[in-house]
């Protein structure tokens, strides 16, 4: 089974639990967190550690991109909460 197919089987699992599924391109992921669409990964790590205030980087890489998932997640919640407003507005006329 693909990363992909996985991807896609736990999101469906998941909207079936009721649970909301959100996804960010690596683009959006690094603007949100470091500011900068193109930062690598040894940036990430840095912003990652300056924006929860640990003692060092986190590591390997893929501990700093689940932290950078999640800021990411957490700086996006009041524009996707703007953007049910609006749309339960719309659906409710």
């Amino acid at each position: 089974m693909s990363v992909g197919q996985a991807s896609g089987i736990a999101m469906v699992e998941a909207v079936n639990a009721g649970c909301e599924v959100v996804q960010y391109s690596p683009n959006e992921v690094k603007s949100a967190v470091a500011g900068w669409g193109n930062a690598d990964k040894v940036q990430m790590q840095q912003m990652v550690q300056t924006l929860l205030g640990l003692a060092e980087p986190p590591h390997p890489f893929d501990a700093a991109d689940a932290a950078a998932l999640a800021l990411c997640h957490v700086a996006m919640a009041p524009m996707r909460a703007a953007a049910n407003r609006a749309v339960s507005k719309v659906s409710a006329k």
